[in-house]
């Protein structure tokens, strides 16, 4: 198999650093292979796969040298780590040790072939081996890329032929109708590994995107026949997460037929569709729980969608005479809120207005455009803002709740959920990607006490609830 880095053998002392923040140190270990994206250590049998180390070591000859790592693999051999923030004096600290110490018969480090004829490319992989020119970490580099490229448009082109060779077993009845879903799934998580690890090697966001955007042209006759995964390409409300592609979420029925019907299913059943249905439901026992106990509470319901949420819980905001403000920036979904409310009796309750949420993180002008409030929400904007400014939004809400008020705010674990299926398979990129440890120094950043948070998750455990009490 080709290698794709430059690699030597070695036996490099090293001390691992598990929690490098605080200086903790593990343990003496050996580096037995070093490339530049890369080491091979020796085994270690507190680590685990993707735990995140750093990596001391003098390279003779070279230097002290420490960098970042994530544990990729862990076997009876040792453990493979992958480098990360690897800076350019690093690299190039790292290249001199490893030229130094490549094969001086000139074996290709890629695919092990000897060059006999002392050329500056390989005569069977093709890659540069002119290891002492100056220019040779850039070609390495740009060869490297290449051939990432090459790698993840054979995928498509591989996924595009499996989906032609399913319609037609589809169009012939010749595999049972109940089998399709798993044959469906398998095209996809063999195509989203891929583009899992193409990502994870180009790092380059903008070539990144390129290719998903080239991907997307290239997979749109087959996706555009699902209505879920078209809708989730072409966003017609003009924003992503509109309200009208959440309920379909919601409604959990495919809409399409034919291939359309099992892209539909495939979409429905996707961990974040999931995750969202339980999310709602998650929400409203929230509500209810909150409306219960309390009398006449005022309500700030933040980019507020289909309401879908209050529907479910329309007794309990009667019962309690709760005054609700739901705001939204789209008309479209302020009209179909007020039509599937008007049936519920709680229309009086309601407050519909049209209002750019990205104001609020101004305290003043939200104290005066709002006043303070029992309880303050949204079901998914919050996963929609940077961290910076989200965190300046948080201050000012915290401030305008009442003495035991509540902010609620549910956020997706980008460790319960893997990111490409919506960054390639749809074009639904506007949510951030942020772990539970992002939001509680997003919280901490807003100047919210940390006695103040709970926290808990929905079901299927993808999206935290955060339940911060004004003290």
């Amino acid at each position: 198999m080709l290698r794709y880095d430059v690699r030597c053998n070695a036996r490099i002392p090293a001390t691992i650093l598990s929690d490098y923040s605080s200086g903790n140190v593990h343990q003496e270990t050996e580096i037995k292979n070093l490339g530049l994206n890369g080491a091979f250590l020796n085994s270690l049998s507190h680590l685990t796969e993707n735990e995140l180390i750093r990596v001391k070591a003098h390279l003779p000859n070279i230097g002290d040298f420490e960098i970042d790592g994530m544990i990729l693999r862990k076997d009876e051999d040792g453990i493979a780590v992958r480098f990360i923030n690897l800076d350019n004096s690093s690299r190039l600290t790292l290249w001199q040790y490893i030229k130094d110490n490549l094969s001086s018969e000139r074996t290709c480090p890629y695919c092990n072939s000897r060059n006999l004829n002392n050329t500056e490319s390989c005569w069977n992989c093709g890659r540069n081996i002119n290891f002492g020119s100056e220019k040779f970490l850039d070609i390495h580099e740009k060869e490297t890329q290449q051939k990432w490229i090459d790698y993840i448009e054979n995928a498509t082109e591989e996924l595009t032929a499996r989906f032609q060779a399913l319609e037609e077993t589809i169009h012939s009845q010749s595999v049972a109708s109940n089998k399709i879903p798993e044959i469906l799934k398998q095209i996809l998580d063999d195509f989203l590994l891929k583009a899992e690890r193409f990502e994870y090697e180009i790092k380059d966001i903008s070539v990144i995107q390129h290719l998903r955007s080239q991907f997307h042209q290239k997979t749109n006759h087959i996706f555009s026949k699902g209505y879920i995964y078209n809708r989730a390409r072409t966003w017609p409300q003009g924003y992503h997460g509109d309200y009208k592609t959440l309920e379909t979420a919601y409604r959990n029925i495919p809409l399409s037929v034919g291939m359309g019907h099992y892209l539909d299913r495939a979409a429905l059943d996707s961990t974040l569709a999931v995750a969202v249905r339980n999310r709602i439901r998650k929400l409203q026992d929230i509500l209810k729980e909150e409306l219960r106990n309390r009398t006449e509470p005022s309500v700030l319901n933040i980019a507020c969608g289909s309401c879908r949420e209050l529907v479910e819980i329309a007794p309990d905001i009667l019962k309690s005479k709760a005054n609700i403000l739901c705001l939204d920036n789209d008309e479209d979904a302020l009209s179909f809120s007020y039509s599937r409310l008007y049936y519920t009796g709680v229309l009086s309750r309601l407050e519909f207005r049209k209002h750019n949420a990205l104001r609020m993180f101004d305290h003043e002008l939200t104290l005066k455009d709002f006043g303070t409030r029992d309880i303050i929400y949204s079901a998914g904007f919050f996963d929609y803002l940077p961290s910076d400014f989200l965190a300046k939004m948080f201050n000012t809400l915290y401030k305008v709740l009442n003495p035991g008020g509540k902010l609620i705010a549910p956020f997706k674990d980008v460790r319960r959920y893997r990111p490409q299926d919506y960054h390639w398979i749809t074009d639904w990129d506007g949510f951030l990607q942020r772990r539970e440890e992002d939001f509680r120094e997003i919280f901490d950043q807003a100047g919210i006490p940390e006695s103040a948070i709970t926290e808990s998750r929905e079901e299927s455990g993808v999206i935290i609830f955060y339940i911060i009490e004004a003290l």
